[in-house]
């Protein structure tokens, strides 16, 4: 594949970046190399947490039948007409409708039918009233009723819930378990989903444990493929990682040879000796972008192998968080049929005091909550993680703004989904 000249072609290596992206052209370019997956069938069972691919508009109604919404007696409203319990009128029963039950008889002047919740009502009935508000007598097929019902009363109307040709469920809506209880409903039994991305996550590091392992000597346990692992998830896309890679090249040129829809490097992006990827991407595809006007996550790349998207995101893992959520995970979003947007609720509150920035680069702040005000965390570097789990969420300060002053009203995206 032939490259376009850029300055993402040099060897930054132990130079540093000539040019840095902005954030506003890193995302366009992600949004030009990620659309929409196709779609595939799966049953019900299967679709919980999918993303479907049409919207589903409903060919019955529910219920399809008027059904009774106590336990009582199917009654005539007029028969009802003036009843207390210092007036009580007498009804004669003609019998009883259980749930799944057709009605065999009808409801005439002066009678009814014992009924259940959910049970069809009988022909002439056009009101239930409640097993409470009767009064049985010393004869079994007799009941005294003691209160008055208008009609349709506790009765349950056809397409009440869902009627026929109605917009159940739209295009792009990420089900959820009532969904699923709702598309049952209807007798949908299989239904188009987005066809999930398939996310390869690339962790490079000499120095890395496993996940979950101690820290022993002078090496550090792999974080950000678990935190990575987590976000993909979230953002509908399947993990596939398969440990930890050596950084040799060959290792590393092995690991995104391997089939996926997007891939993931974890490490190795910068402008160390070590850091291979940014090289051997360029070698194997296309290095489109390499250094982002941001903080943390400056040393962030992007490309292509293909026609899959390939991003190389910071080994810091607050950087490497940053970069997920502002590039890879809007183009994993994105290919799951998902919004492209944060992930994150939103609110908007002032500043206990000031926020500073640097005209010229986008910063992520992390920041706390505190007695409705947004208060800035003092951190310094890109490895601190556990200030992200300090933090309530962040505030995105914007290029041309070199920071806030105290009062100012921000909007925080949340972590707490």
């Amino acid at each position: 594949m032939t490259r376009s000249p850029s300055p993402a072609d040099d060897d930054v290596r132990m130079r540093g970046f000539t040019h840095r992206s902005t954030v506003e052209d890193a995302r366009a370019w992600v949004d030009q190399h990620s659309s929409c997956l196709p779609e595939m069938e799966l049953s019900l069972s299967e679709a919980a947490g999918r993303v479907l691919g049409q919207e589903i508009i409903s060919e019955v109604n529910v219920p399809d039948f008027a059904r009774s919404m106590m336990d009582g007696y199917a009654v005539r409203a007029e028969d009802t007409s003036g009843a207390s319990p210092y007036n009580p009128l007498a009804l004669e029963i003609h019998g009883e409708i259980l749930p799944g039950q057709a009605p065999t008889t009808p409801v005439h002047t002066g009678t009814t039918v014992r009924i259940m919740t959910g049970a069809p009502l009988p022909e002439g009935a056009d009101a239930v009233i409640p097993a409470e508000k009767v009064q049985e007598t010393e004869r079994d097929d007799q009941i005294q009723v003691l209160a008055d019902v208008s009609p349709g009363k506790h009765v349950g109307q056809p397409g009440e819930d869902i009627s026929v040709g109605e917009v159940v469920l739209p295009a792009r809506r990420r089900l959820r378990p009532q969904d699923i209880g709702v598309l049952s409903s209807i007798g949908i039994g299989r239904l188009p989903v987005i066809s999930t991305p398939r996310v390869r996550i690339v962790v490079t590091g000499d120095e890395l444990l496993p996940a979950g392992t101690r820290p022993r000597d002078y090496q550090i346990t792999d974080a950000n493929s678990p935190m990575l692992s987590a976000m993909i998830q979230r953002d509908g896309g399947e993990v596939i990682f398969e440990g930890i890679v050596a950084d040799q090249p060959d290792a590393i040129e092995n690991a995104l040879k391997e089939p996926a829809d997007v891939i993931l490097v974890s490490g190795g992006s910068s402008v160390g000796l070590e850091d291979h990827a940014p090289r051997i991407l360029a070698e194997l595809g296309t290095l489109s972008i390499h250094g982002i006007a941001i903080r943390p996550s400056s040393p962030t790349g992007m490309g292509l192998i293909g026609e899959t998207p390939v991003f190389l995101l910071p080994g810091n893992p607050v950087s490497c968080l940053c970069a997920y959520d502002f590039f890879a995970g809007r183009a994993i979003r994105r290919l799951a049929g998902l919004s492209s947007d944060f992930p994150y609720p939103r609110c908007r509150m002032p500043l206990s005091r000031k926020l500073v920035s640097a005209i010229g680069r986008v910063d992520y702040a992390r920041v706390a909550i505190h007695e409705g005000q947004v208060e800035p965390l003092a951190i310094s570097g890109a490895s601190i993680l556990s200030s992200t789990t300090r933090a309530s969420g962040f505030v995105i300060i914007d290029q041309d703004s070199e920071g806030m002053p105290a009062g100012t009203e921000v909007e925080v995206f949340l972590y707490d989904i």
